[in-house]
Order: structure tokens, then C-alpha cells, then sequence
């Protein structure tokens, strides 16, 4: 069975350092006609369940603890029996949204995530959270990044927890070492390819000191 790749756009709000704004979010589902994962269940997990229908779903993939990328994860897994998937360093930040449940697996860099034929590979890229990774499968020639790496940049270093000379070496010496034609699946908005966004590492650099 092949594997295939399903977008679902779910809205809600994402609240920090006291702040809150409105964000709509990719959730991503990947597998086949019987099991998937989803990276990132934010803000609607009955929405997302619809999308699964009645495949099963494995495991629930955080890219990074954000509450817009979390805040549906404990309903879903409930819902599902699914696994929650964090990394470690984004504890603190998971804690925030959800101080009574813990996540169910730590994620760890190098290890691979499989579901129904998808290999996916754990990228520990920190910047953006502490704890964020992306997830690159090559057989898909895709990389999952999260609030890592966008069209147009890296994500967002202004608030707490993140940290912006970080996310640059996260996107050099991790993301733009992939080939170039490899398809960039964001946390938010439009996808993008590494090979369209490894020219204007310096002009980030540049831009964001």
C-alpha cells in the first residue's frame, strides 16, 4: 500500500509570555488505508479524528510543545489510543498546556518513527523549543519541520524557551545538508523545498541580529 501524506488546517490560538494570538496550524497524517501517524494534533482533535476515520492511529508525533501544537494531543490519544511522542527538552513547555499528563514516549534524535511503510527520522533541531524536531523520511523525499524551518525562514526566537543563533545552526548543519529537492511540510502555512530556502541562510543571519 502506498504511503501518502494528508494536510488537515485546524485554527485556535497560541499563548505565551502572556500574549495570545489567533494561528491556524497544519496537522499532518501520514500512512496508508489502514495506519497512520499525526504530527502536531493542534487545537481540534475531533476534526482530526474525522480525518483518521477508521484507520488506526500508532502515534501522535509533537514537533515541539507549543500549546497550538499540543493543546489536542491528550484528547486524541484518549479518543484513539494513540502514543504521544515528545522530546524531553520540551518538558517545561508541555507542562505549561498540560500539567496533569505526561507525554507517553521521549523522542530522541536519530531514532525512526515507522507507520505503515513511512520511516521517519528524528531530527533534534532546538531553536524555535528546546525540544523541537523535525522528521525527515528520504523513500518520501520530505522533511516535517514543525516552527523549525518555513518558506521564507526560520520560526519565530522572540519568546521564551527559544533562542535564535540555535535555530540558525539547527537549520545549517541539520535541515540544508539534505538534498535539495526535498520537500519542506511546515507547522504552519505553505510547504516549501530545502533547495528553495538554503540560499538565503545569510540574508536570515543578517536580518535576525
Amino acid at each position: 500500500m502506498t504511503v501518502r501524506i494528508e494536510r488537515l488546517v485546524t485554527s485556535g490560538q497560541f499563548t505565551l509570555d502572556g500574549g495570545t494570538w489567533d494561528v491556524e496550524n497544519n496537522v499532518w497524517i501520514v500512512g496508508d488505508e489502514r495506519e497512520v501517524i499525526v504530527i502536531d494534533a493542534a487545537h481540534d482533535a475531533e476534526a482530526i479524528a474525522r480525518a483518521v476515520d477508521d484507520r488506526r492511529l500508532t502515534a501522535i508525533v509533537c514537533t515541539h510543545a507549543h500549546n497550538d501544537h499540543v493543546n489536542a494531543a491528550p484528547e486524541l490519544a484518549e479518543r484513539t489510543g494513540a502514543t504521544i511522542w515528545l522530546h524531553p527538552d520540551d518538558l517545561p513547555l508541555w507542562k505549561m498546556t498540560h500539567p496533569h499528563r505526561d507525554p507517553d514516549r521521549h523522542l530522541l534524535d536519530g531514532q525512526v518513527i515507522e507507520a505503515a511503510g513511512a520511516d521517519l527520522t528524528v531530527i533534534h533541531t532546538p531553536g524555535h523549543a528546546p525540544g523541537a524536531v523535525c522528521l525527515y523520511d528520504p523513500a518520501l523525499g520530505t522533511v516535517f519541520t514543525g516552527d523549525t524551518l518555513f518558506r521564507g525562514g526560520p520560526g519565530a526566537t522572540g519568546r521564551t524557551y527559544s533562542h535564535f543563533p540555535t535555530i540558525i545552526e539547527s537549520i545549517r548543519d541539520r535541515l540544508l545538508t539534505l538534498p535539495p529537492e526535498t520537500k519542506v511540510l511546515t507547522g504552519h502555512g505553505d510547504p516549501t523545498t530545502i533547495g528553495a530556502e538554503a540560499p538565503h541562510l545569510e540574508e536570515w543571519i543578517r536580518r535576525g541580529h
